[in-house]
């Protein structure tokens, strides 16, 4: 894909990776592939924002060959070290050799870390300049000014605005893994699209919903107008540029919907058998209920579908007096999103001893996710009488979640 026109002598000279299917070492499943955003505006000083994942490099100066020689950047803008952000950095120096690169204090500190190769440049002031928040740069008929925007989601983070085109370079804000032959909202299936930005927000941010917060209260509190959005993975919003803002202010609140999520891992499907019959509870109180087998789910999605849940209802059996690996992993994982406002409730079965249920109650305890109410745990496999307890353990938690 050539390079793309977003405004008049603004053009996307990113990468879209249509085969990536997993990302952070493995952590997150990007089943929908995803994009390396650049941004290269041309103007008096032209001005590069944001490089692109380093295997990738070449084809990234390809496009800016297809607008401009690249020789004739003056000005590379680094919103964010990242590697799948900034690993073209070395070969954009060295194609752009008068190039003045931007970035954050913790920038240039790590930038340092990761290409050693560059520092030459990075320990030069006048190839780096340290900026911060309101520091601007003219770069003729357009002014850039900069956003530190620490912990979204890296310590070096920020955003470049461009006020006269309303557009906003938000880097890892607002974006998505979604690789599309369309390049902006209005081009794409609306609800692929947020499905994929509710996945990269409970995957990526969720832990971080606090700083997000200040952060989009203190630009919109600033008054600046916002008429696009360019995220540095995904689709860029112009239909409504809004939309991921709006959506990103309930998240980071914790706000929840009439919804729980049941995720379980079961040895011999005993516990699964009390997993559905928890599930029967919840839907016949007309709780929204996702059902998921951890060991048949993809922890990305179940994340994505806990984002907006009241109600988190945990289950394994007991092996070793303690739960099931694969449902341990994921609790971990859950742990470390420090979802709030959030009630649970915890189930398994057992053959000689119940450990699982009490080592689940431990882990949500430690995550800050209160149980409210009593578990339920079944010797063997259970019998209607059992079942009957998991059904109304279902809509004793439907009434919590009212």
């Amino acid at each position: 894909m050539d390079a793309v026109e977003i405004k008049k002598d603004i053009y996307w000279t990113g990468i879209t990776d249509w085969n990536v299917r997993t990302f952070h070492g493995h952590t997150y499943s990007t089943a929908r592939g995803t994009t390396y955003n650049s941004y290269l505006i041309v103007d008096d000083k032209p001005t590069l924002i944001d490089g692109v994942y380093g295997p990738f490099a070449e084809e990234q100066v390809k496009k800016i060959k297809d607008v401009i020689a690249p020789e004739k950047i003056e000005n590379i803008i680094v919103n964010h070290i990242e590697t799948d952000h900034s690993g073209s950095l070395p070969e954009l120096v060295r194609t752009c050799p008068g190039a003045r690169l931007y970035g954050t204090q913790k920038c240039k500190e790590g930038l340092g870390r990761l290409y050693y190769g560059m520092k030459d440049v990075i320990d030069d002031p006048e190839r780096f300049r340290v900026v911060k928040t309101g520091d601007r740069l003219n770069i003729g008929k357009r002014t850039l000014s900069f956003i530190e925007a620490p912990m979204i989601h890296w310590p070096d983070s920020m955003f470049t605005y461009c006020p006269d085109e309303e557009l906003l370079f938000s880097n890892d804000a607002f974006g998505q893994h979604y690789a599309t032959s369309g390049k902006f909202d209005d081009e794409v299936d609306m609800c692929a699209l947020m499905d994929e930005a509710t996945k990269y927000y409970a995957n990526i941010l969720w832990p971080l919903g606090a700083m997000i917060d200040r952060k989009i209260n203190e630009i919109l509190g600033s008054g600046i107008p916002i008429k696009m959005i360019a995220p540095s993975h995904g689709v860029i919003w112009r239909k409504d540029p809004l939309k991921p803002v709006k959506a990103y202010m309930s998240w980071a609140k914790n706000e929840t919907k009439r919804k729980a999520v049941i995720v379980y891992e079961t040895m011999w499907d005993s516990t699964a058998k009390m997993a559905r019959a928890i599930a029967d509870g919840l839907i016949e109180s007309g709780v929204d209920t996702k059902l998921f087998d951890i060991t048949a789910s993809d922890s990305t999605e179940v994340a994505s579908q806990m984002l907006d849940a009241k109600a988190f209802i945990i289950g394994s059996s007991t092996h070793d007096n303690d739960m099931l690996p694969s449902i341990a992993a994921f609790l971990e994982l859950l742990k470390g999103f420090k979802a709030k406002n959030r009630i649970a409730a915890v189930f398994g079965s057992y053959g000689w001893a119940g450990g699982a249920v009490k080592e689940i109650e431990e882990v949500l305890k430690e995550g800050g996710i209160e149980t409210v109410l009593p578990p339920v745990s079944v010797k063997f496999v259970p019998d209607e009488a059992d079942l009957k307890c998991c059904r109304d353990l279902g809509t004793e938690m439907a009434k919590k979640i009212q």
